[in-house]
Parts: C-alpha cells; structure tokens; sequence
C-alpha cells in the first residue's frame, strides 16, 4: 500500500524531500528508509550540520584523519560535509535514475559568508560540483542581489542549483529571469539539468504576525497566519505564468526542464496551528516540499492529500493586498528576512567550524 508521501508524487505530481542530514542516518539506513517511504530527496544547509557535528562523535574519526594529514578545520568541514552529500545521493541515485534525473537530489550549500560575492559564489559552487562528483547533487545559492548573477552563470554552464533564501515575489522573478536567460546562454540539448527555487514559507508568518500583533486591534486574529502561504501561492501562479508561453517552449522543445518552486521552512512555528498547515495548503504539480523529519511524519498519518496551491489564487493576491492596506510592508518583512537568514547560516557555519576546532583540541591533548 502506497504512502501518503508517495500518494502525493503519484497523485498530485509534488515531491517531499527531507530536510535533515546526518551521517547516522546513512550508518543506520534511516535514510534508505525514508525514501522507501516515498522522500524523493534531501536537502541540507549550514544550521543541520552543525547540528550534526555538535551532537555526536561521528565525525570524529574523520576529523582526527583529516586533522593529522594536516587539514585545518574548514577544510575538515568541506570534506565531512561532502562525504555525507555523496553518500546521500548515493542512497537517493534510484530515485535519480528512475525519475529520469527529476528527484533524487541532495543539495549542499556554498559558503554562506560568500552571499554577497558573485564570483567567489560561482568559483566555489564550481569546486564543491567537481568534488563531490554525482550527477544527483544541487548547490545551494542565496537569492541574493549578488547571488542572482551567480545563478544565471551556473545554470549557463549546466550546473545543478537550487536556489534557497527566496522570501518575496519581486526576487522571485529575478530568480525565474537568471534560469531562464541561463538557459538560453547554454548551447545544444538542455536535458538533464535540473533546479529548484526555494520559497521560504512559515518564516514570512512569523515575521508578519509580529507586525500585526504591534498594530493592535483583531488584526492578528483576522490576518494571522495566512501571509506565507498566500505569497507561496502567488508565487505558483507567477510559476505557471513564466513558464509558458513561446520562451519557454523555445526552452522545453531543447529538453530544458521547469524550475520547480520549492517550499522550504514548512515545520509549524506556532504550536496553536496545524502541524501540517505548510505541507496542506501548497499540493501542485512540478512541485517540492522540503521539510525535516517530524512534519514529514505528521503528513504521513494525516496529511490532506488535493490540489490546494493554486486552488484559490485570486484569494491570495487579495490577502497580500489587505495586509498591504492594513500597514504591512511586504518588501520589508522580506528583505529583513533574508538578510537575517544569510545571517543565520553564516552564524550555523561558524558554529559548526568552532566545534570542529574544539574537537582538534581535544583530540591533541
């Protein structure tokens, strides 16, 4: 009997992917497990490894190798980090191949301290492709001002990229522009490339509840808890909107494939709502939702499985346009979001190198 994670891929045409990764999951064939389940890829970033590495000593073998072969602690970071990529996409490799390079996916994020530099971006995106070397491997990139021209250079050149850090519609479309001209750039067959455009979800909510609750009155309660959701949809209809039409199918009839929207921070924030609210509202075709481990199980005991992303489209737009009247910035809740989410795995990278570090120290004493 099918899952309701397969259910939604086989049904409803959108993939789960997990959002965790850790090297115990690959040693204990949690991992395996999952995509048996129906996961169809995984997606991991700064903040989860340095979780990993701070909760076990896992890594520490690797680490006293790499450390006595005379790595320092960023480099010993890289090639953990990596190791684990590759064997993740190597557990994920048959839903890559059976999906004819469509899932499968594990990605890995460049140097988040790299956000507002385009050509170290695209230099180091270039390295971490070559060493990680599965064809089943996204790099994460910031929908930064700056990471949007490291896109459209990576997709020319026919990289794998998932762009992560998306909070609002007008970046978006810069992001839908950078794949699209990447494309173009490239020469001959355009198949077997893929990409993803991570929307950032329950974030917006947070942020914008916030903004509500300050303004007083029933505007919470009335307004609360819909922002992010109503921009993922928008952001769906602008999808179905750029890719269609005699650009794209200039595109397609050379093999290039949709930009897949990808919702991403779809775990509930707030325990009064349902835990799987973001996973619910946003079901579509040529979709992903990314979530971590706890949600993913929730959505397996009682997810609702319909068409739900674009079911009501001309609602969303009207409760974008409330909360614009009601006083509520949009461009910048989200640009305070993205620059506090570049922050944040900036902050999650350091972590992640200082325990490393102390793990050196201790291991030379």
């Amino acid at each position: 009997m099918a899952t309701r994670l397969q259910q939604l891929y086989d049904e409803h045409g959108q993939s789960a992917w997990l959002d965790d990764l850790d090297r115990r999951m690959l040693a204990s064939g949690s991992l395996a497990a999952w995509r048996d389940r129906g996961v169809r890829g995984v997606t991991s970033n700064p903040t989860i490894f340095a979780r990993a590495m701070a909760s076990s000593d896992t890594y520490a073998d690797q680490l006293g190798a790499l450390t006595s072969a005379g790595a320092g602690v960023e480099q010993a970071y890289w090639e953990m980090a990596e190791a684990d990529v590759g064997g993740a996409a190597d557990v994920l490799r048959p839903v890559y191949d059976a999906s004819a390079g469509v899932d499968g996916f594990v990605s890995i994020e460049v140097d988040p301290g790299l956000a507002h530099d385009t050509g170290r971006t695209v230099a180091t995106a270039r390295e971490v492709l070559a060493r990680i070397g599965r064809p089943n491997v996204h790099v994460k990139v910031p929908a930064t001002a700056e990471g949007v021209p490291a896109i459209r250079q990576l997709v020319s050149e026919g990289a794998n990229v998932n762009v992560t850090l998306i909070f609002s519609l007008g970046r978006y479309e810069e992001v839908i522009e950078a794949y699209l001209s990447g494309l173009e750039a490239r020469a001959g067959d355009l198949s077997g490339q893929a990409s993803v455009a991570s929307f950032f979800v329950s974030r917006v909510d947070t942020e914008v509840d916030h903004r509500l609750a300050d303004l007083g009155g029933d505007l919470r309660a009335r307004l609360g808890s819909r922002a992010g959701i109503a921009q993922a949809q928008t952001a769906y209809g602008i999808f179905l909107e750029r890719f269609s039409g005699p650009r794209w199918e200039a595109l397609a009839a050379r093999g290039a494939r949709v930009q897949r929207p990808l919702w991403a921070s779809t775990s509930t924030k707030d325990p009064s709502l349902p835990d799987t609210l973001y996973l619910d509202a946003l079901i579509g075709p040529d979709t992903v939702n990314t979530a971590p481990g706890p949600t993913l199980e929730a959505f397996l005991d009682h997810g609702t499985l319909a068409r739900t992303v674009d079911a009501d489209l001309a609602g969303a737009r009207a409760h974008l346009d409330e909360l614009a009247r009601v006083g509520i910035d949009l461009e910048d809740v989200t640009a305070k979001l993205e620059k506090e989410g570049v922050a944040a795995f900036a902050r999650s990278y350091d972590e992640a190198l200082a325990t490393l570090q102390a793990g050196v120290d201790g291991l030379a004493r």
